[in-house]
């Protein structure tokens, strides 16, 4: 197949290798890196089976290389390019340029073993970042608004820059975690509220994804068993722990994704916060945060084993709270295993 990538992860699960300026050619059975002279060193030293070609026209190398081997077809994922690029690369050949959408990311679906190794070390490095991060806001958190947490969590998580971070943390507090993809705001956390803290850091490139709801009190924890004071918040948070642990017990391969979603949803609308959880049960993880497969209620794609995907039900009340309890899964022999 001739296939043509300019997404970094994308490049790098072909050759082991990418940088903020390349393109990658698979023509036939030859493979090319194309980049420019800053990162000569680093793609020599590290680009596995692809000739690296150096030249600060991308395109026109592209373009050269195409014409040269007089391929006729070439496939391509139209989310990675930008217009501009596309254009200048396309518009000098008659190949055909065949649009597959998440064409790198059907191929990283099913994990290889390493890969698989690699995820869960990364969710493990999560895990125990977590608990760190607990120490450092019972020392040093109350008192402190969602910006200074947010960049203490970033520092904590990270390892103090040992670890890129798979995203931009988030750290809610109260009515802001009603907010699934909250931001921060100049509240303070206090003894008493509900905190929510949704991070991942990577490991050899690939992400970890958790997050944990807790009642900030003296020395609390991120762990799934929480007390609180209101009797609305712990029923809510409750059901969101039932119906994530229902999916991990209950989720087997060769079921579709939406049977999978429906072993959260089914129970949270029982409950009667149907209507609060307003987004899927989880997602595919791997070198980019977000990847296939999506476990939604309109997914046909059936799970197997050697995926990894994420379990994070929630509850979220406008103006009140919002609950989210999530953890990395990967199928094996048929069954989920917590990362």
């Amino acid at each position: 197949m001739n296939y043509m990538l300019k997404n970094e992860n994308a490049i790098y699960y072909e050759c082991g290798y990418s940088c903020d300026n390349a393109l990658y050619l698979r023509l036939g059975s030859e493979a090319y890196f194309i980049t420019d002279g800053r990162y000569t060193i680093d793609a020599k030293q590290h680009v596995k089976g692809a000739k690296v070609v150096i030249n600060g026209d991308l395109y026109a190398e592209a373009v050269k290389l195409l014409k040269k081997t007089k391929v006729k077809k070439v496939v391509f994922d139209p989310k990675e390019w930008c217009v501009a690029g596309f254009e200048k690369l396309t518009s000098q050949t008659k190949i055909i340029f065949k649009p597959e959408l998440d064409f790198s990311h059907k191929k990283r679906i099913i994990k290889s073993d390493e890969a698989l190794k690699i995820l869960a070390k990364a969710a493990k490095l999560g895990a125990k970042a977590f608990g760190n991060l607990a120490k450092e806001f019972q020392e040093n958190g109350f008192g402190k608004d969602e910006f200074t947490l947010t960049y203490m969590a970033k520092s904590v998580l990270g390892d103090h820059g040992r670890y890129d971070l798979s995203f931009d943390p988030i750290v809610a507090i109260g009515a802001n975690a009603a907010k699934p993809h909250a931001t921060p705001t100049k509240k303070k956390l206090k003894k008493g509220d509900l905190l929510l803290v949704d991070a991942g850091l990577k490991y050899k490139r690939y992400c970890s994804d958790r997050t944990r709801t807790v009642f900030a009190q003296e020395g609390f924890k991120f762990k799934t068993k929480q007390n609180f004071s209101k009797k609305k918040i712990q029923k809510a948070y409750d059901t969101v722990l039932k119906a994530h642990d229902n999916a991990i017990a209950k989720a087997r391969s060769g079921m579709k994704a939406k049977k999978v979603d429906a072993l959260t949803r089914d129970l949270i609308e029982k409950a009667g916060f149907g209507e609060f959880y307003v987004h899927s049960t989880g997602h595919g993880v791997g070198l980019d945060i977000h990847e296939m497969p999506y476990i939604s209620k309109k997914s046909d794609t059936v799970i197997e084993d050697g995926m990894v995907f994420t379990i994070e039900p929630g509850i979220y009340i406008p103006d009140e709270f919002g609950i989210r309890i999530e953890d990395m899964v990967a199928m094996v022999d048929g069954k989920v295993q917590v990362l």
